[in-house]
């Protein structure tokens, strides 16, 4: 493998992508069906909650698993379990979570040095009860997370990945919203491509219009499901999907049971679900689809190939508790693709 250092003395980019996002600890556990009523969840979705409600919630977790991630950090993992060369940018505090969160995601092999905050809110944490069902529900106390400025975007590592990918939970604070438009500005000017991940329907719903004028006019690869999509150009899948042809230049649309298309301006391309064994915990299962895509691209594969090796990786990730997968779960990966 060429280290890093070696890398720097060549024309081959440092890293394959950047990944930027809320950097959030994820704590998941398993919850029978009665727990939506009696800890009064919004089942299936993404609820933000301040420190008050993280803190209650928390308790209430007997049982529980914590890992490092958020959107963006669990793409910039599957990445580096792959073997792309992965980096991430967001915003943790000096703290016990937010030490554990950096210390995690240097052990998963991925480059990690945004400056840590010494004061304010603390770690973010996103809390997950996964139903029998396996529905997850997630509840997000973003905390420092959403200190993220333009003061931390590293132009020397955006210049040196070939992909900088977006996570669209991040599209809340002016700040924020600054921070993605210097990494964007950046990215192109070195001639690189700008990937964004719409992540919530929910988020769509509240920055529609700011998110098509940042998709048509600063995106070169674009990541989302069926809903978002639809909620993105307020009517049906196929009428979404038609508006949005052409504006990218590539649209890795994913469909659920009925699999994911890959839309360019001129064919759109089908790829089937991976047939799984045990469905555990959709948990992370978007954020690997776009790590297994991605990792097919920049390993300069055809575009269906790149569609198996996400729904390849979303497909492990959903057999699984939490949003890890082990080198055997990866081996498997590679293998279907």
């Amino acid at each position: 493998m060429i280290s890093l250092d070696a890398l720097a003395m060549t024309d081959e980019p440092r890293f394959h992508v950047c990944s930027i996002g809320n950097a959030i600890v994820d704590v998941l556990t398993e919850a029978p069906e009665t727990a939506v009523e009696e800890f009064g969840l919004n089942k299936g979705s993404m609820t933000l909650i301040d420190e008050d409600r993280a803190n209650y919630l928390t308790s209430v977790m007997l049982k529980r698993v914590e890992e490092s991630g958020g959107s963006a950090g669990n793409t910039a993992v599957g990445l580096a379990g792959l073997g792309a060369r992965s980096a991430y940018i967001g915003k943790v505090r000096k703290d016990v979570m937010g030490m554990a969160f950096s210390e995690s995601m240097r052990r998963s092999n991925v480059y990690f040095h945004t400056t840590m905050a010494e004061s304010g809110p603390s770690t973010a944490r996103c809390l997950i009860f996964v139903t029998p069902d396996h529905q997850r529900t997630m509840n997000t106390y973003l905390g420092a997370c959403v200190q993220l400025t333009p003061h931390d975007i590293d132009p020397e590592i955006i210049e040196n990945s070939s992909v900088t990918y977006l996570e669209g939970y991040l599209w809340d604070l002016e700040e924020a919203k600054a921070a993605f438009r210097k990494a964007i500005k950046i990215a192109h000017a070195s001639g690189r491509k700008v990937a964004l991940s719409l992540s919530d329907p929910f988020c769509v719903q509240r920055y529609r219009h700011e998110f098509r004028d940042l998709i048509e006019n600063n995106v070169d690869i674009l990541f989302a499901n069926s809903d978002e999509i639809s909620t993105l150009y307020e009517c049906e899948y196929e009428q979404a999907r038609e508006k949005l042809r052409g504006k990218v230049e590539i649209a890795a649309l994913t469909m659920g049971v009925k699999g994911s298309e890959i839309v360019t301006s001129s064919a759109t391309i089908p790829c089937p679900i991976i047939p799984i064994k045990n469905r555990v915990d959709t948990t992370g299962a978007g954020d690997f689809f776009a790590a297994g895509f991605l990792y097919g691209l920049v390993q300069e594969r055809d575009l269906q190939s790149c569609a198996i090796l996400g729904s390849a990786s979303a497909a492990a990730v959903i057999q699984v508790f939490g949003a890890r997968l082990s080198s055997q779960d990866l081996a498997w990966v590679k293998s279907v693709a």
